[in-house]
């Protein structure tokens, strides 16, 4: 409706005014019909309001004209609200409309008309201001308002990092690997913005990198062509040419003045971000900021973009509302297919970073616990073995900070297997023996508290290390972490991952003593390792929604975490303080998917 419309409406003789302030006799007068009829001197304009239209009506006999409408439209009216009224299955009055005429005169509203009380049914009400005739027709704010949708509120996922524990190198020659969760998690707190704002913004303070797009100016277009639209249930197995090089101008502006190493680690991770959210959402999508926080350390072989990629995935289905749960009665077999979804587009994100991942990363990350994997032909897809009955075990991570490549350390491997392929094959048939009897060991009802149980564990560990410093990947600094825990007699320790630096674990025994502990990591902290006590066989990707904690402050319903709260966490103590899984063992608030 225009903002000022007007009309002419008919006039008729004038007869005596029925809101004078006082009863009047019925008086006989010409039939509406009559009325609009002849009428060429009075005109009524409509005024829009929030909930109303205001008519005003004037000329010689606007009074008449006026109620003459009111049955004109009345008997519509009626009509159109009782259709509403009985669709949205409400029953709504309005005792002020039940008036007679003589109440009306006092508050300005037209009585009953032809034996009708006006009510939610006759809306259309008229008084008098100045000599002029006012109608105003009411329109039901619950039948014709539209509701506005809500702004989602901030909720967070996070996603573990990963360790290799058995089958290193030996796994790029078709043999089995092991891989499980660790309690290292990465962090993304989801933030949406007011509709009037058409940014989306992302946020890694840990690696200092910040970029915000204009989502208006996003390649949309090309991403939903239909020949290149990708829907959340599809599966992604290569990234489209065309779709990569639509965003290039979008990421050519990242973190322009920083130096190329540092450009490079933000601009693979804004390629992993924006393929996801071309490819998720739409030009609609609301505005957001993405702010990441993660306990993991950058490039020690942890599957740390693995965990960001599965975390972006399950943030932006979220928002699509593409996944069900998580919550404790949900089915396996539905937990499963919401892990397998966030997962497939997480790799998605790992080949923006990688290339060529494995894939090993994003899905222990994604499912948590443990996975057995296989590629025995690379030109087929891997077998990924799922083990929901990897124990949680204690694990002392201890990270050498000595850059490693891994190209180079496999490079190390294919030169032995080249010069000395007898005994290089038997090393890798080796691993792969330890590898299965892992997997035999873990399947039949493993005890964790048993100590015959954890020792038979552990000599698979200490074995499997001795092989691959026989096939030449470890490094002085993981001999030294090897050394110092044999010292101390507190468990059993392998490198993981490529080797050549990088990171060790040591699963702990059952009775290692705390001061015992403490001695040791002060040696490492003495030496420059980087030390983290953590859980093995955790859990995979969850949600906090919404984004609230019981972290035993005095804030009624928890702790909301906002984006100033989660900035301001010092260090990974910080995050994991205040956000941290599992770190209160009464925290509630997150949830997970387990099949």
């Amino acid at each position: 409706m225009d903002l000022l419309t007007t009309s002419p409406v008919a006039s008729w003789q004038q007869r005596p005014n029925r809101l004078s302030g006082k009863m009047k006799s019925p008086v006989s007068r010409p039939s509406d019909a009559s009325i609009l009829e002849n009428s060429t001197t009075t005109t009524a304009t409509t005024f829009p309001s929030f909930n109303s239209s205001f008519v005003l009506v004037e000329g010689e006999n606007a009074h008449a004209v006026a109620a003459a409408m009111t049955m004109a439209n009345g008997k519509e009216m009626r009509r159109r609200s009782s259709a509403a009224t009985k669709k949205e299955g409400a029953f709504l009055t309005d005792r002020n409309l039940n008036t007679t005429d003589a109440n009306a005169n006092a508050n300005g509203d037209v009585g009953p008309v032809n034996g009708l009380a006006h009510s939610l049914n006759a809306p259309l009400r008229m008084g008098d201001v100045n000599g002029r005739a006012i109608l105003r027709e009411n329109i039901n704010l619950h039948m014709e308002r539209k509701h506005s949708t809500p702004m989602m509120p901030a909720f967070m996922v996070s996603a573990p990092g990963k360790v290799i524990v058995f089958g290193e190198h030996a796994v790029v020659y078709g043999k089995a690997a092991i891989a499980a969760a660790i309690s290292l998690r990465s962090y993304l707190l989801v933030t949406t913005l007011s509709k009037s704002r058409r940014t989306v913004s992302l946020l890694f303070p840990d690696i200092s990198f910040s970029h915000t797009w204009d989502i208006d100016a996003l390649p949309w277009e090309t991403f939903s062509h239909p020949s290149k639209k990708k829907f959340y249930y599809d599966l992604v197995t290569t990234l489209d040419p065309e779709l990569v090089k639509a965003m290039q101008p979008h990421l050519s502006t990242v973190s322009l003045n920083l130096p190329e190493d540092t450009r490079r680690i933000h601009q693979a991770s804004a390629s992993a971000f924006l393929y996801l959210f071309l490819s998720l959402g739409s030009q609609h999508s609301p505005a957001s900021v993405y702010t990441l926080r993660s306990t993991l350390p950058i490039g020690a072989g942890l599957g740390s973009s693995a965990s960001i990629c599965v975390c972006l995935s399950a943030a932006l289905l979220l928002q699509i509302r593409a996944l069900s749960g998580p919550h404790p009665d949900q089915p396996g077999v539905e937990s499963e297919l919401q892990i397998q979804r966030i997962n497939r587009w997480a790799f998605v994100g790992e080949m923006c970073i990688h290339g060529s991942p494995s894939g090993v990363d994003n899905t222990v990350s994604s499912g948590g616990k443990a996975v057995m994997f296989k590629r025995e032909d690379y030109r087929k897809p891997p077998t990924v073995t799922p083990l929901r009955n990897f124990p949680e075990l204690p694990l002392l991570l201890v990270n050498t900070r000595q850059a490693r490549s891994t190209a180079a350390e496999v490079a190390k491997v294919a030169t032995l297997k080249r010069e000395h392929p007898v005994v290089a094959n038997m090393m890798l048939e080796a691993i792969d023996s330890v590898t299965e009897s892992a997997h035999h060991l873990i399947s039949e009802n493993f005890n964790r508290e048993d100590p015959e149980s954890l020792r038979h564990l552990g000599e698979l560990i200490r074995i499997n290390h001795g092989l691959l410093v026989s096939l030449g990947v470890s490094h002085p600094k993981l001999e030294r972490i090897r050394e110092l825990v044999d010292h101390a007699g507190i468990g059993w320790t392998k490198l993981t991952g490529a080797g050549g630096g990088g990171c060790a674990i040591t699963m702990l025994k059952s009775d290692v003593q705390p001061k015992i502990l403490r001695e040791l990591q002060a040696k490492f902290d003495e030496e420059g390792y980087e030390k983290f006590q953590i859980t093995l066989g955790g859990d995979g990707v969850g949600v906090l929604w919404p984004a609230v904690l019981e972290n035993g402050t005095r804030e009624a319903g928890g702790e909301e975490i906002d984006q100033e709260k989660f900035l301001k966490a010092v260090g990974n103590d910080g995050v994991e303080k205040l956000v941290g899984v599992g770190v209160l063992e009464k925290r509630e608030g997150w949830k997970f998917w387990r099949p």
